[in-house]
């Protein structure tokens, strides 16, 4: 008998059919004598539809109304799942962030877990029934509820995963695992059969949509195996662990940011100091800086460009005006940009990785705006509007027909 932790996203219990879908999958499991926590996210477009009801009534409102609203989409998710296996015939028991025992800090809207009492998680698989768990939220030491942010459901998953000393972590989605490019998009995306922890944080913080970068970072820590496959087929997915025993890939994957802005600020003082001041600012506020420039300094000034969340970055700029003696008009902010990145561990002793990639966006007449590097990534920012393009040309120059 195996302890499976399966976790399962808005688009798997988008509607009742869906739901019934899930619920066979956790019974089959079930009934292949397993011990099974389910993970459950809210239901299709559920949470942006109550973030639009928010902004109808008060699109200031505190983060902490705002997660006690949230938190009722995946009570609806738990509630009609329960109610699905028990028409299946087997036992089972939903329960909400904090029964399952989350306990959070209190950054409202992106809290962190803190720790798992499983003692009721426990419980209830000592009496042999299917527990299904309420993703993304929990309670703070006030009894408020938390919620863990965009994709906390994943990281709901790895962390009962990590506390149970589960055999299994299983992410069901709507594609068949892991591939060399998002295959909605991308002709001749290739699905791979295993990834690292690494490489998989990285596309992951880069875009692909597949996994939260913050459920990789736990089980990355706590040496959680992970397997992403699709709730809609019965196909075998692709397994995050530590080390793949395939050979490495040159690339592993390539993949695009949407959500981000370029923000240049013109004619700062160049003096000792100034990007220590700048960065320290916006460190201070939370925003976290990607690909940064800095320009030779002349004439007693210099520029420098970073790049920051989209939904960050009319913060940053009155940030930046509120700290620093500079006039308004020296500061350009474009949320017209995307970032385009290959990722791949085996980059760092193949040569010519960042040439092909270049060669790539040449041919297809692409202009380049800045570049960023580490020994397993290659990010390059360019047009919003030439985002599929360059992410489709890169693809088949790492992945020829």
């Amino acid at each position: 008998m195996a302890l499976i932790v399966q976790k399962f996203g808005g688009s798997s219990v988008a509607n009742a059919e869906r739901v019934m879908n899930v619920a066979n999958i956790v019974t089959d499991t079930y009934r292949a004598g397993n011990d099974v926590v389910v993970v459950v996210s809210a239901q299709g477009d559920t949470t942006d539809d109550l973030i639009e009801k928010a902004n109808e009534i008060n699109p200031r409102a505190s983060r902490r109304e705002r997660d006690m609203l949230l938190s009722a989409g995946e009570q609806m998710s738990i509630a009609l799942l329960a109610m699905a296996i028990e028409k299946l015939g087997c036992p089972v028991i939903s329960l909400l962030g904090w029964q399952a025992g989350f306990n959070t800090n209190s950054a409202y809207s992106a809290a962190r877990i803190k720790s798992i009492n499983t003692d009721r998680l426990n419980a209830e698989l000592d009496k042999h029934r299917i527990v299904v768990v309420a993703g993304f939220q929990g309670k703070n030491k006030y009894d408020d509820i938390t919620t863990l942010g965009r994709g906390g459901s994943d990281t709901s998953a790895v962390a009962i995963a990590a506390a149970l000393h589960a055999d299994r972590c299983q992410i069901f989605t709507d594609v068949e695992g892991v591939y060399t490019a998002d295959p909605r998009k991308v002709e001749n995306a290739k699905k791979l059969k295993e990834i690292t922890y690494d490489e998989m944080l990285e596309l992951a913080t880069l875009g692909a949509q597949v996994l939260n970068n913050r459920s990789v970072e736990m089980a990355k820590k706590y040496n959680v195996e992970v397997e992403v496959l699709s709730s809609l087929k019965r196909v075998p997915g692709t397994i995050v662990k530590e080390v793949t025993t395939v050979e490495k890939m040159l690339v592993r994957g390539v993949t695009k940011d949407n959500d981000i802005a370029r923000i240049s600020i013109i004619g700062l003082p160049d003096t000792p100091g100034i990007a220590f001041k700048l960065f320290s600012v916006l460190a201070a506020k939370k925003f976290n800086v990607d690909i940064i420039l800095q320009s030779v300094g002349r004439d007693g000034t210099k520029d420098i460009t970073f790049t920051v969340a989209k939904d960050n970055a009319e913060e940053t700029v009155a940030t930046v005006l509120e700290n620093f003696d500079i006039p308004k008009e020296n500061i350009v902010c474009d949320t017209n940009v995307s970032k385009v990145s290959v990722v791949g561990a085996g980059m760092e002793t193949h040569p010519g990785t960042a040439s092909t990639m270049f060669e790539a966006l040449y041919a297809a007449g692409i202009n380049i705006q800045m570049i960023a590097t580490s020994e397993i990534k290659i990010s390059v920012l360019i047009d919003l509007d030439d985002a599929d393009r360059a992410v489709a040309a890169v693809h088949k120059a790492f992945f020829p027909d």
